[in-house]
């Protein structure tokens, strides 16, 4: 357990520095689109949940 711990700490430390160079953006990135693409599964997966959830119930009088 304290190896993966020591390991979760030296992580970042193994990263890649920055070049420090800036290059214009042409468009968004892989991880933008990854984001967007898992952020509307999400809203799909919830929104099917409570409707089902909701149906389940009988209608209030």
């Amino acid at each position: 357990m304290r190896f993966l711990f020591a390991l979760l700490l030296a992580t970042p430390a193994l990263a890649a520095p920055h070049s420090g160079v800036v290059t214009p953006r042409t468009g968004p990135e892989l991880s933008d689109v990854a984001l967007f693409v898992v952020a509307a599964i999400g809203v799909f997966v919830v929104r099917r949940a409570l409707r089902k959830r909701f149906m389940k119930r009988p209608p209030k009088d």
